[in-house]
């Protein structure tokens, strides 16, 4: 039984709080501190606006749920948007006495009514419910909004469709309609029709875990779970993990089937606002790579994209996966979506339509690649080059993890395949200097990285000092001191000592002194590069950029050689 307590205390995932009792707390508490129109009413867990005498006449909006969801509720919480929101425990709904409080709150603030706005789940129902009674007991004006927007299952329970992140998006239109006046009975009646044209669907990569508990669910590595609700409740499939592409395809298939009754209508012609939501723990990159994919998909089907939002708006803590909601949009609904609010987690959007609208940009024009004019006999030594940086891509790679992010390898193979390519085209010049601009052009557009800089750098500084009248050893010579001198203005010092240790070994002709020159790398400091932010004693491998120029210096004297 120790044993089996042990285990179990090690796989709880750790959390960056100061208690498991005190986090909710802690967070709201930086919420409003952090924020100048926001406070928290006393005794509860509600963020409530600071500057309520501006809802006076006005319909006040309160919604709230669970923690664990952030930004969701508070983050919404201003002008045009929430007067006020209620929190519960973590994955808890708020108890009726806060939500109470705090329609109270707003009523005595002048309000002409309370709209609750609340997901659909049981307690949140029931808690918000009884509240609602208890505050028309009080002669309170209450009325409330269920959003059920969940389009995972066919054929949903009796409990109906989950609330998932379409709720944030009705926060946004009756907040705008609430801070234009509008009165109670008429923005229920417009959010209940537009309620009608809102679908959401997630997908879950990895589960999610309360402070102090195991993991919500267990999820095989390569997973991934369809259709899961925002609590880590089951979805409607698992299956291993596909690309972006065929992911978002998936789930808009999912949520616009017509043979599935929580299914969202939509055809060609239709216009969306898209909300692409983070559910905890997905990259920046990653969100942005399903972004493209979710307006791609849509705009193949003649769907008009109105507007994006793309981040994190309703969370579950750190659960790695994203969902998708849709909301059939017309003129009214994009202008109450672009109306001005103050929340703090609403996100500063264009208000011009998405497709249709121009997203590349012409660069200027200006020629990198020199026209090749002649056949040179470098033809076979750039091939032999390129095929003994691609033999040494993991080898570089392994050498750059012990210091960098390990993908040296990987940046000079994108170089090699680069070149290959561009031979397969184009002439390789017989003017060394021009040779040297084309293979600068080269691998500044596709090696990237420091690398591709710190040779596109010193390949253009050297263009310049050898021509097909002046290729003499002295030429060569001046135009490798051009380069590590340009490498040395711009501040790659420290790397031009890793690459005069090769190049030197090249003017001599000998290889094995380009070898022996990298591999005393490993007893220099390195003074710039991710490599300069570890300790000296740690580094004890070769630099594998200078085993890349060693390898590639040993290519070219191997065809030289094979030339005499």
């Amino acid at each position: 039984l120790v044993s089996i307590a042990h285990l179990s205390f090690s796989e709880i995932r750790k959390k960056l709080i100061n208690s498991v009792d005190s986090c909710v707390d802690e967070a709201l508490y930086g919420l409003v501190r952090a924020s100048e129109g926001l406070s928290l009413l006393k005794g509860h867990r509600v963020v409530i606006r600071s500057d309520l005498d501006n809802l006076r006449g006005k319909v006040a909006l309160l919604s709230g749920g669970g923690s664990g969801h952030e930004p969701a509720h508070g983050g919404y919480v201003g002008a045009g948007m929430l007067s006020a929101a209620v929190a519960g425990g973590v994955f808890a709904s708020p108890p009726p006495a806060s939500i109470l409080a705090a329609i109270l709150c707003l009523h005595n603030a002048g309000a002409a009514g309370v709209l609750l706005i609340v997901k659909n789940y049981t307690g949140d129902r029931l808690n918000f419910g009884l509240a609602a009674e208890q505050a028309r007991n009080h002669g309170i004006t209450v009325d409330m909004v269920i959003v059920a927007d969940d389009c995972a299952f066919d054929r949903p329970s009796k409990a109906g469709r989950r609330g998932l992140c379409g709720t944030v998006l009705i926060h946004k239109l009756a907040g705008a309609l609430a801070e234009e006046g509008c009165p109670l009975d008429q923005i229920v009646l417009k959010m209940t029709e537009v309620l009608k044209r809102i679908g959401t669907l997630g997908v879950g990569l990895s589960p999610c875990s309360v402070p102090g508990c195991l993991p919500s669910f267990d999820l095989p590595p390569g997973d991934m779970e369809l259709g899961l609700g925002i609590h880590g409740e089951p979805g409607i499939k698992r299956s291993k993990v596909a690309s972006a592409d065929e992911v978002v395809k998936l789930m808009i298939d999912q949520m616009t089937n017509p043979d599935s009754q929580s299914h969202l209508p939509l055809k060609s012609g239709d216009s969306v606002v898209v909300c692409v939501n983070n559910l905890g723990a997905l990259s920046c990159l990653e969100m942005g790579v399903v972004t493209r994919a979710a307006i791609i998909c849509l705009e193949n089907q003649g769907v008009v994209v109105a507007r994006v939002m793309s981040g994190s708006f309703m969370t579950s803590l750190e659960m790695a996966g994203v969902s998708l909601t849709l909301v059939r949009a017309n003129q009214e609904t994009l202008r109450l979506f672009d109306a001005r609010t103050t929340a703090l987690a609403w996100p500063h959007l264009s208000n011009v339509c998405v497709t249709g609208c121009r997203y590349i940009s012409d660069p200027p024009a200006m020629s990198t690649r020199p026209q090749d004019d002649s056949y040179s006999e470098g033809y076979i030594l750039k091939l032999q080059v390129c095929f003994t940086l691609l033999e040494k891509q993991e080898e570089l790679n392994s050498l750059d993890r012990a210091a960098g992010d390990g993908d040296c390898g990987n940046t000079h193979a994108q170089a090699a395949r680069a070149i290959q390519e561009w031979l397969q085209d184009h002439r390789v010049p017989g003017c060394p200097g021009k040779l040297l601009s084309v293979l600068a052009g080269l691998v500044q557009e596709k090696m990237g990285g420091s690398s591709g800089a710190l040779y596109s750098l010193f390949l253009t500084a050297a263009a310049g000092h050898v021509t097909e009248e002046q290729s003499s050893a002295a030429a060569w010579a001046s135009a490798i001191h051009a380069g590590t001198e340009a490498m040395r203005r711009c501040g790659a010092s420290a790397c031009v000592g890793v690459l005069f240790i090769c190049l030197w070994a090249i003017m001599c002709l000998l290889t094995k002194r380009a070898t022996l020159g990298a591999e005393g790398t490993c007893n220099l400091t390195a003074q710039a590069g991710r490599a300069s932010y570890i300790a000296a004693e740690r580094l004890t491998l070769p630099d594998p950029g200078a085993v890349a120029v060693a390898a590639t210096l040993r290519a070219v004297l191997e065809v030289l050689e094979g030339q005499k």
